[in-house]
């Protein structure tokens, strides 16, 4: 008899703060009614990283009733107070910080955690992914410590891609991410960032890594309605299905390619983040 697929949830974005409340208590009827097997946040789980915002972050993550990972997103570190942001980034994640990079394993399949943000970055826009050796090192650790046998999925933040020049690069170390990530044959990488939904083959010296992007729960929606990821896995194949309150079928609810500009439309309260341009470059080549 065949063991059941197991159901993840890949949420992301969720942005207390401007969250949209009626996507909100839709994923948590639909978590109490399907019982995922685990449900994986990655990041920007607050707008600006304030108290209250953390406050109900909190609230409804804790009371979901399934495994819980959670990724941290640019949006999760302080914004206003830099003090806090350089000596103590991670403070208001105090009422789930058990959560925070969790790995979770499942039967036959792991989930673990790759870090993409910085408290600070020598470039002026710190909202863009950076993978440090440390924090790989840890992940490929992970990795390397499985059960043969057990397949991973990995969850970031920003989409490990670079788009090739110092000032536009979505995510520093990104394509060496991925490169390790490949040799390692993960079935794919997690994120968020983007505010739309995308199921990409990211090509790499060393293979393909199958990058799974999630849209937003929240009112800063880019082209598509606020949404989440259903992922199963039946030990041979991993499919996704965008699911929203609206219905749209997966494949519209879908973008082509991960945008150079990943951020979506700026609330009204929002300053205009500081960009460093340069003049664009061709991409590498694989």
């Amino acid at each position: 008899m065949m063991p059941e697929p197991l159901r993840l949830f890949h949420l992301s974005d969720i942005h207390f703060g401007l969250e949209d409340h009626d996507a909100l208590a839709w994923v948590r009827q639909e978590i109490a009614m399907r019982r995922p097997d685990a449900v994986v946040i990655t990041g920007d789980h607050t707008m600006r990283a304030r108290h209250q915002e953390f406050a109900a972050a909190t609230r409804w993550i804790t009371a979901l009733d399934a495994p819980v990972t959670i990724s941290i997103g640019n949006h999760d570190m302080p914004y206003f107070n830099l003090i806090a942001r350089f000596f103590n980034p991670y403070e208001r994640f105090e009422g789930m910080k058990s959560l925070v990079e969790r790995e979770i394993d499942l039967p036959g399949l792991a989930i673990v955690p790759l870090k993409t943000v910085r408290r600070w970055q020598p470039r002026l826009n710190w909202s863009k992914g950076w993978v440090t050796k440390p924090a790989l090192d840890r992940c490929l650790t992970a990795l390397d410590r499985l059960p043969a046998g057990t397949q991973a999925l990995v969850a970031v933040h920003h989409p490990l891609r670079e788009a090739g020049t110092q000032g536009t690069a979505l995510t520093r170390g990104g394509n060496n991410a991925l490169r390790e990530l490949a040799r390692r044959g993960v079935l794919g990488v997690l994120s968020g960032h983007v505010h739309d939904a995308f199921d990409i083959a990211e090509p790499t010296p060393d293979g393909p890594v199958r990058m799974i992007g999630a849209g937003t729960l929240s009112e800063r929606t880019r082209s598509t309605p606020p949404s989440f990821n259903e992922l199963t896995w039946d030990g041979a194949q991993l499919c996704v299905t965008v699911r929203n309150l609206e219905n749209v079928p997966t494949p519209d609810m879908m973008i082509d390619d991960v945008p150079e500009d990943a951020m979506p439309p700026r609330s009204p309260e929002e300053p205009v983040a500081p960009v460093h341009r340069v003049p664009p470059v061709d991409p590498p080549v694989y």
